[in-house]
């Protein structure tokens, strides 16, 4: 069977099967090239046309059909980006002899600064964590952890309990492609996790007579994952915000990742070490953080410098 005789789904299927071989990578990953290809596919066959013998002219065609429905440039670039994935496969395989989309540029990304929070929004929502009138141990411990490691949320709810045990300097992280890094633990966390450690360990005692196995997780719950979710999390931090009078639109965990890094980064840590904690692949994606100080000191130019003061007098 020819290249071109092979449905379409099974050029996919055949080219995640080798990115998640030979890439290592993730899922969520797999899941996003599967959705732009797919949404290729389904234009190409509208026009009774084949991944084997689409033109660069098609493939152009398609992104300003893209741009027509009104994707942003982020997605259209992602769209590219797939396009260009499958085709190189497909010319190493030697079902196609070029690749169409090879010299094809795309919008660009808008760059958008990350949201973060000062150091005294912070505060307010760890003391908001420190007052919750339930599993006030818990969300302390979770809210402390996130800010001194700027792990991502699935990162810290996955947590295995097995990484905190013995009162650790420093925490295993399992990040995007299964990827390990070793993270340090600031006084407060650590403190935070002992005594979270102290109170999880009697409720699993309590539910080991009860005949309830005991669970993996640090922050375990009895739901299907068994440990804490994302979404769950995700309406936690929203009620500390609340409760601390922080504006909820501002808070969410990635607000607390880059809040992590934004302050390491003004004290003074350089961004390799910020790269490897916050588990960026390139040091390009870490240097965003380089331009929020920017604005920042912008904005303390223009609020508090004399001649600036004048100026608006």
């Amino acid at each position: 069977m020819t290249a071109t005789d092979q449905p379409m789904a099974r050029w996919v299927q055949i080219f995640l099967e080798a990115q998640a071989a030979e890439l290592d990578a993730a899922t969520n990953t797999q899941l996003a090239y599967a959705r732009d290809l797919q949404d290729f596919a389904g234009w190409l066959a509208h026009k009774k046309l084949h991944f084997a013998d689409a033109t660069r002219d098609n493939v152009e065609s398609y992104l300003i059909d893209c741009e027509h429905e009104g994707l942003a440039n982020s997605t259209r670039a992602r769209r590219l980006s797939a396009i260009k994935q499958l085709y190189r496969f497909a010319f190493e395989e030697g079902w196609r002899d070029d690749n169409p989309a090879i010299q094809i540029k795309g919008p660009g990304r808008t760059q958008r600064l990350p949201k973060t929070l000062s150091i005294a929004e912070v505060d307010r929502l760890l003391d908001a964590a420190r007052n919750t009138p339930r599993e006030a141990l818990r969300n302390t411990c979770l809210m402390e952890l996130l800010y001194a490691t700027g792990m991502r949320v699935t990162e810290l709810v996955s947590l295995p309990v097995s990484a905190a045990r013995g009162d650790p300097r420093m925490l295993l992280v399992r990040g995007k492609g299964d990827k390990e890094r070793l993270v340090p633990l600031s006084p407060s966390a650590r403190d935070a996790l002992a005594l979270y450690l102290k109170e999880r360990d009697v409720a699993e005692e309590d539910a080991r007579k009860k005949g309830i196995p005991p669970s993996k997780f640090l922050f375990p719950s009895r739901g299907k994952a068994g440990h804490l979710t994302r979404h769950r999390f995700f309406g936690l931090i929203k009620e500390f915000a609340v409760a601390g009078g922080v504006s909820p639109a501002k808070v969410t965990p990635h607000t607390l990742r880059h809040a992590f890094a934004t302050h390491l980064l003004a004290g003074g840590a350089d961004l390799r070490s910020i790269q490897t904690m916050l588990g960026h692949a390139d040091v390009a994606t870490t240097e965003i953080y380089t331009h929020v100080l920017d604005e920042r000191l912008k904005s303390l130019v223009l609020d508090h410098h004399p001649l600036a003061k004048a100026s608006k007098s």
